[in-house]
């Protein structure tokens, strides 16, 4: 048995269908189903049973399942020991990463740390914050939005102010109603703007909410005049000269976004880690 059978078996268990893990471990679903059954027969038992709905798990897989985890935990305590051990900075580098992090910062900043530490193999997942909590356990670093991680060692990255942009400017004088357009976030974003509104509904009223999948088709729904948006300020820097907005502040204080990196206890000791971490703190994103 290899490591990356003990891998697929997780996966089966954590996506629960065959079709869905072909498509998660990036191979067609006759291999999945190949390697199932070559892994099936390696023990003698039936690891799963099919029903139309899902894979689950026999009382036999329940075993199995067990053993690979700790099969692949003690392979990752063996692999950090080994790093811990050596002086020069290689090995792999898992990062968990917030979308808007991925898309506005993190290029910039893994092509400086690859070209400082050629030998670091890094292994990035994307996605909302709130996916990436649930899994912290899973990567060396989490790159998030929103609250930090009480569980883990945190610092934050920065401080990223809210700004709600319309194509129409906004009156002093009378209560703004306009659609207002939002994109795919986790709760506390949502919380942030709902608590703002609440606090401005003298102001601004929104007519309806219309929700998108990403910020980047928020910002050109805004531009097409077919209502507000609410923006953090790493994505909309360039739009202040060009469309009317106003900040998010309550009692005169700014509402913001913050960005937190977080790792678990002593992972710093693994070199990759400790450079990568290194190279954060000395950027500045704002």
């Amino acid at each position: 048995m290899k490591i990356e059978d003990y891998e697929l078996l997780l996966k089966l268990k954590e996506i629960g269908t065959i079709r869905g893990t072909a498509k998660a471990v990036l191979i067609s679903q006759p291999a999945v189903t190949q390697r199932l059954k070559y892994i099936e027969e390696y023990f003698g038992v039936k690891i799963f049973i099919r029903t139309s709905k899902s894979l689950v798990l026999t009382p036999s897989g329940e075993i199995i399942l067990e053993h690979a985890s700790r099969v692949i935990e003690q392979e990752q305590l063996l692999k950090n020991r080994l790093a811990e051990s050596s002086e020069e900075v290689k090995g792999t580098l898992s990062i968990a990463c917030s979308s808007l992090i991925s898309q506005r910062f993190l290029p910039a900043i893994l092509g400086e740390f690859t070209q400082a530490f050629p030998k670091v193999t890094i292994d990035l997942v994307t996605g909302i914050s709130e996916d990436i909590k649930s899994h912290y356990k899973d990567y060396h670093v989490c790159i998030i939005r929103g609250k930090k991680l009480k569980e883990s060692s945190c610092f934050r990255l920065f401080e990223d102010p809210l700004y709600i942009f319309d194509t129409e400017p906004f009156p002093e004088q009378s209560v703004k109603e306009r659609p207002l357009i939002s994109f795919k976030s986790d709760d506390s974003m949502h919380e942030l703007v709902d608590n703002w509104l609440y606090h401005h509904q003298h102001e601004i009223k929104p007519l309806k909410t219309i929700r998108v999948d990403q910020i980047e088709t928020c910002k050109q729904f805004m531009k097409q005049g077919i209502g507000m948006a609410v923006l953090p300020e790493s994505v909309s820097d360039s739009m202040k000269n060009e469309y009317p907005h106003i900040p998010l502040t309550l009692d005169e204080i700014p509402v913001t976004r913050d960005t937190w990196v977080c790792y678990q206890e002593g992972i710093r000791k693994l070199p990759q880690v400790d450079a990568f971490i290194s190279v954060l703190t000395k950027k500045t994103f704002l």
